[in-house]
């Protein structure tokens, strides 16, 4: 009988920051995930939203203390580029799909314009079938796969703009700057059947999320042919995802008791949101608001959170080690 062959254990450890994955295709948001916590030897880790497997570009991974306000980038308005194939429907919306019906394209640029134009703004959208959203717990896609379809009700999703990149022949690039939970998948239907021709999704890139961008992420290869001291360097601190919000500096006894979670008097307008400082540049303590001129924590990081902030744990350097098929059973 053959010995299965042992799982290489690693020692997992406090890591505190955000990552730029540049997410390849063919990979979900949570394998990609896991290889990058593997490769981190991170002991917490999290993504701050769901990037399709058809899908590639910019994936933030938060870590430790950032894990903290990863909702602020699932609330965050999105960029995607996508690429419609006009002319041709399918069942899923994107290539994967059994092709449901192929029509003549003839259209001009400016009734592809006034297509773009008129789904730009506050718009309803119904989810797809083949989307991760919930029903009864279960994702949309399994019903879908087994033929089943449910209700959904329209959700209301801002798209701020739509910029042709390119068009030729059948196929039409477009940049989108949307509002969170918008489906590019349904806009591209959308869009087709406004034209009259029909189109589906055939490729998707997310460009950046609120501050983010995908030009400051790195690749997975890149990550993994690092030392474990490069990848660490990778690293931004946890405000990277507050970089668009107002700062607030509180120093030495105010900056203990506002990381005890006690309100404090701050000579401030009302801020719906603030990230707040202690004395050290580096020493973020937490996510706030100001109302009635008073600063009241949200999120607050631990003392021990800060500390590492400010005195990051030296590291030992490390040879580049080959991804594992299954990090997650690392």
């Amino acid at each position: 009988m053959t010995a299965r062959p042992q799982r290489q254990r690693i020692t997992r450890r406090p890591v505190h920051g955000v990552l730029l994955l540049d997410k390849p295709l063919g990979l979900s948001s949570n394998d990609a995930l896991q290889k990058v916590k593997w490769l981190l030897r991170a002991e917490k880790a999290g993504h701050t939203g769901t990037l399709d497997p058809l899908a590639t570009g910019l994936l933030p991974l938060c870590f430790g203390a950032a894990t903290k306000f990863s909702q602020v980038s699932l609330e965050a308005d999105k960029r995607y580029e996508a690429t419609l194939q006009l002319g041709v429907r399918t069942s899923t919306g994107d290539g994967e799909g059994e092709v449901l019906e192929r029509l003549p394209v003839a259209v001009t640029r400016e009734q592809v314009e006034a297509a773009c134009a008129a789904f730009t703004g506050a718009i309803d959208q119904i989810p797809p079938m083949h989307s991760a959203l919930k029903h009864e717990g279960r994702a949309l896609y399994d019903y879908a796969r087994q033929g089943i379809e449910i209700e959904r009700a329209p959700r209301r999703v801002t798209i701020h703009a739509i910029d042709i990149l390119e068009w030729s022949d059948e196929d039409l690039k477009i940049a989108v700057r949307c509002s969170k939970g918008t489906y590019i998948r349904t806009l591209g239907e959308d869009i087709g059947r406004k034209l009259g021709c029909g189109a589906h999704l055939s490729a998707l890139r997310r460009t950046g999320s609120g501050p983010l961008d995908v030009a400051q992420a790195i690749s997975l290869d890149a990550l993994a042919a690092m030392t474990e001291a490069e990848r660490e360097s990778m690293l931004r601190p946890p405000d990277a995802l507050l970089a668009d919000w107002p700062a607030l500096r509180l120093e030495g006894s105010e900056a203990g008791r506002f990381l005890s979670g006690l309100r404090r008097r701050v000579n401030q307008a009302d801020m719906p949101q603030v990230r707040v400082y202690g004395p050290d540049p580096k020493a973020l303590l937490g996510s706030a608001h100001v109302k009635a001129g008073e600063l009241i924590a949200d999120r607050l990081l631990s003392p021990q959170e800060v500390e590492s902030l400010i005195q990051p744990r030296p590291m030992a350097q490390a040879a580049p080690q080959e991804i594992p098929s299954s990090a997650a059973a690392a």
